[in-house]
């Protein structure tokens, strides 16, 4: 009984403190083409559905919301899986779902970009505020200018015709 003590405070001492991690990022994607595709009448359950596959992989969804061309969904970053993987993974299940529920009678797709920003936590409300008011931002503005303004403010170097198909020839490279 001495020594098996002894053991597993041995075993303590060499054992290392849990990881703790608190990264939140803003993902952004369109419709392949910016077709305007993502209908009001199906938008929240695309998002539930969107939301439990993003949970799947032990993300915390913060808030997702978009347009009929495009999606912003801003979850508590799991560092188990790559941004790239978790993109590839979203966006298949969805249009899997599109297809499988016949959402659409036209052929969906997203495109094959997207952009992923980081925030403190201390931007979490601002960005979720952000999210919950697209409808009204995209009065003012259009999803280019909009994706062009967070490039622009997280200093991402991008050429012109590397970016989402929605954009023309008059945008020049950076």
């Amino acid at each position: 009984m001495y020594i098996r003590r002894i053991v597993c405070n041995l075993i303590k001492q060499f054992n290392m403190a849990d990881t703790f991690t608190d990264i939140s990022i803003q993902l952004v994607f369109a419709v392949k083409n910016r077709n305007s595709l993502i209908e009001n009448l199906w938008r929240e359950p695309l998002y539930q559905y969107m939301t439990g596959t993003i949970q799947h992989y032990g993300h915390k969804m913060l808030r997702i919301n978009g347009m009929s061309d495009h999606v912003h969904i801003f979850i508590g970053y799991n560092v188990n899986q790559l941004i790239p993987d978790l993109i590839k993974e979203i966006k298949t299940a969805s249009n899997k779902y599109i297809r499988d529920k016949k959402l659409t009678r036209y052929k969906f797709e997203w495109q094959s970009g997207y952009g992923a920003f980081s925030y403190s936590h201390s931007d979490r409300d601002n960005v979720i505020n952000y999210i919950i008011n697209q409808q009204h931002h995209h009065y003012k503005k259009t999803l280019e200018e909009e994706y062009m303004e967070m490039l622009k403010e997280f200093e991402i170097e991008f050429k012109a015709p590397y970016l989402f198909d929605f954009f023309n020839d008059s945008i020049a490279e950076n």
